[in-house]
């Protein structure tokens, strides 16, 4: 083992300093990385053109070509109609809902973001759960799980995977095949489900349902309770002629701070009518608004303020028809632009003049002086408005929810020209041999120049930040392994264990990329050990595509916590806690390793 030089320090502080920004959260991740793009080259350990590269590399620009087409695919509605079939297989056993949902929810996210097949379900979920009686709680982590170790089915299944061949290059070893790993990754997927249909009452927090009398079933997880239909009921009031007199003005706010009743609509003078007023809006004498709440909330409400309480709906009855409005449970997603944020400084009911009803964090529900509740990834928030300004609250802000079918613009008379282009290019890439790159940018131009979705509407549906993040930490590696840096902690690593056997040495470096894919993201793990791992198994006399294959695959290996994008996104409608996620992810963390190097062994003989 070589001394270590002034260059090898200097990329061990960088691979530092990384991992340090990673963990803290100071800053954001592509953050990180653009800095490590813009620090190599200043500090002489890459040449510009090396810190740049990863803008134009192979994996790249296949990660923003498979969001594309994964996008046409979505607006299409192809993705949506593998819906109800799975539901109708599933029929009403938890256990074939686990496994037909999850199997269909993996192959999804063989060829799409694993992020996108999770929030493609949630909704419903929500309603089986509903309807079956079960616990979301049951449903929502094996489905989640599932999104995860679909990506390993397939090369393009994640950004790792679709990662690992460029990472390769410097080593001139042979680069895998599209479906190389889909025998290891159909394992894992079998063994994760089969692991929650056998040990899922173990291991899954156990909520309870009821029903009501009107057998509208909701669930409940350590006692907690929502009866949707109580909360969310309308009623329409009318204020008297004195109702300002003698007294301060009465605002929308105040009425949700004193009586948990939100105000869905208000009749401004002279006779204008607003739906969804902003919190400041003054509720004036002898005019008419439409709430919603609890029943005995409202009526004691009435009595306090001394309002009417119609019968029905009356004068408002047209803006409250199902075909006009209605409410729906938003998501706040990993990348929202609201997290962090109050619903005061996102002026969400000024802005898009919707209502938020009330906020789910985990186990609890928020009904009171929620504008100043900060959001947090995963949380819940029930919105009301009508169709038009929930899309566009959906369009705009990093929020995952359904609207109805009927309402989206979807283009299902484009859905065999989506279906054609995604088939050309996985023929180009399987019988033609083309590059990946070349094979998927074909198939998302394709369904640009066919108007399966716009040129706008692909740039938006790009992550930008996992495109910067990916781009920014190749020339870390680069780095790494230019200086020597990574030879110098393979031997050193190799120094500690000792000699083992090739099956020991994949085990370590499983175990390895489980834990740097725990505290740091799957494209920063994958960037910083698959240098480090080809030279260790070098030394080591082991194949190192295989030492390859398993850090592109154990960064999949993120159960154990609630960094992930979907177990982040599943966190808040499951009502899970962080030791939920220990308590399950432990057991499919250990199971993954056992299988993915047992099928490695198995498959390529070592």
């Amino acid at each position: 083992m070589g001394q270590l030089t002034p260059d090898m320090i200097m990329v061990l502080v960088m691979i530092g300093l990384a991992i340090f920004l990673f963990i803290v959260e100071w800053v954001r991740v592509d953050v990180v990385a653009i800095l490590m793009m813009v620090a190599l080259p200043l500090l002489h350990l890459v040449t510009p053109k090396e810190a740049f590269v990863g803008l134009s590399s192979n994996a790249v620009v296949s990660i923003i070509a498979v969001i594309i087409i994964g996008a046409g695919l979505d607006k299409t509605g192809m993705i949506n109609k593998l819906v109800k079939p799975v539901l109708a297989v599933a029929g009403t056993s938890t256990s074939r809902i686990i496994v037909a949902i999850s199997f269909t929810v993996a192959f999804i996210s063989s060829f799409m973001q694993n992020i996108g097949a999770a929030a493609l379900f949630l909704p419903a979920i929500q309603r089986i759960s509903k309807m079956q009686k079960i616990p979301l709680s049951r449903l929502l982590m094996p489905v989640g799980f599932s999104a995860i170790l679909g990506g390993t089915i397939t090369l393009v299944g994640c950004s790792p995977l679709i990662l690992l061949n460029d990472l390769l290059i410097p080593f001139n070893l042979e680069p895998f095949g599209l479906f190389d790993v889909t025998p290891i990754g159909l394992a894992l997927v079998a063994s994760g489900i089969a692991c929650f249909i056998l040990l899922g009452r173990f291991i899954l927090p156990q909520g309870e349902c009821q029903g009501t009398e009107d057998n509208e079933a909701f669930c409940t997880i350590d006692g907690l309770e929502a009866n949707e239909e109580e909360v969310n009921s309308h009623y329409e009031l009318t204020t008297s002629e004195d109702f300002m007199d003698y007294r301060d003005p009465v605002r929308v706010e105040d009425l949700r701070r004193r009586y948990l009743v939100n105000v869905l609509a208000l009749t401004e003078p002279p006779d204008f009518k607003t739906l969804s007023p902003s919190p400041e809006s003054e509720i004036r004498a002898g005019v008419d608004l439409v709430v919603c709440g609890r029943k005995k909330d409202v009526e004691r409400m009435a009595l306090a303020e001394e309002m009417e309480l119609k019968e029905t709906i009356d004068c408002y009855s047209s803006e409250f028809d199902t075909a006009t409005s209605g409410t729906v449970e938003a998501v706040v997603s990993p990348r929202s632009q609201f997290a962090g944020l109050t619903l005061a400084e996102i002026r969400i009911q000024d802005r898009f003049r919707v209502t938020p009803l009330e906020i789910h964090r985990q186990e609890e529900t928020y009904r009171a002086e929620i504008d100043s509740i900060a959001l947090q990834t995963g949380d819940v928030i029930r919105l009301y408005g009508t169709w038009k300004r929930l899309e566009s609250l959906h369009r705009e802000s990093g929020l995952l929810f359904s609207m109805p079918s009927d309402l989206e613009e979807m283009r299902p008379e484009k859905a065999l020209w989506a279906g054609g282009w995604l088939a050309l290019s996985l023929v180009m890439i399987m019988v033609f041999d083309i590059q990946l790159s070349v094979a998927l940018m074909t198939g998302a131009l394709g369904m640009v120049i066919t108007r399966v979705i716009s040129i706008d509407e692909a740039y938006q549906s790009v992550d930008w930040r996992t495109i910067f993040l990916l781009a920014g930490l190749i020339p870390l590696g680069i780095a790494t392994q230019k200086t020597g840096t990574a030879e110098w902690i393979a031997g050193s690593i190799l120094n500690v264990i000792g000699d083992v056997t090739p099956i020991v040495l994949l085990t370590v470096i499983g175990i390895l990329s489980t834990l740097f894919t725990l505290v740091i993201s799957n494209v920063g793990a994958t960037v910083l050990l698959v240098p480090l791992v080809v030279n260790m198994a070098i030394a080591a006399n082991v194949d190192p595509r295989m030492a390859a294959l398993v850090v592109g695959l154990a960064t999949s290996n993120s159960f154990m916590l609630p960094t992930h994008q979907v177990n982040a996104l599943y966190m808040g409608p499951g009502r899970y806690r962080t030791v939920d996620f220990i308590k399950a992810g432990s057991l499919v963390s250990v199971i993954f390793l056992v299988v993915m190097i047992a099928m490695i062994s198995l498959i390529y003989g070592i």
